[in-house]
């Protein structure tokens, strides 16, 4: 089962350039939903919230929650494979915090994470998350969209003059949250389209 790479001694945390530190995500399917997150458009940001405050009196509360900072909102992750057992009470002030922290609840389902082309695309391009890329390479890549606008990805690797091989640093531009791949209309192909995040 592909597992997206943590950092070494620290297997629980999960890394994206999204966020401005690691996110804790000890439950596999938590961890495929952020990567999946990482490589969408529409998300600007990830971060967790580890307390909050909820009611009146004001009750500290631990709510662990990932947010994402979408275009349409600020949500917080509930991963239903990964949600944390609770009793009612506590439950109920999670949720108090939550709403108070103006967040709205994005539901993730394992089918939601099973869904194809979605899913293979998001694994193949995230192999690469960790690929360094020469710096007259990505500046090539993204002169190259800047100039032209969103290219299909064919395009793009046929536009971009390299001794090697530059697919593998289009995704890893990808993961650096530089560029965005349409990772949800169909496979990953020359099809494609690339755009450039700045």
């Amino acid at each position: 089962m592909f597992r997206p790479k943590a950092r070494s001694g620290h297997p629980h945390l999960f890394s994206s350039a999204k966020a401005a530190t690691p996110i804790p995500a000890r439950h596999v399917a938590l961890r495929e939903a952020l990567t999946q997150a990482s490589l969408d458009p529409s998300v600007i940001a990830i971060s967790h919230v580890a307390s909050a405050n909820a009611g009146s009196p004001q009750v500290a509360v631990e709510v662990d929650a990932v947010v994402l900072t979408r275009l349409d909102g600020r949500f917080y992750l509930d991963v239903v494979p990964a949600r944390r057992v609770r009793d009612l009470d506590a439950e109920g002030l999670v949720l108090i915090a939550l709403r108070e922290l103006g967040l709205q609840q994005l539901v993730v389902t394992a089918e939601d994470l099973r869904a194809e082309p979605r899913r293979s695309n998001v694994r193949l391009v995230w192999s690469y998350k960790d690929r360094p890329v020469s710096v007259p390479l990505r500046l090539r890549v993204l002169k190259v969209l800047a100039d032209e606008g969103p290219t299909e990805l064919g395009r793009l690797l046929e536009t971009i003059r390299s001794d090697l091989d530059p697919s593998p640093a289009v995704m890893s531009l990808a993961c650096a949250n530089l560029l965005e791949l349409d990772l949800k209309s169909e496979p990953l192909g020359p099809s494609t389209m690339v755009r450039s995040r700045t």
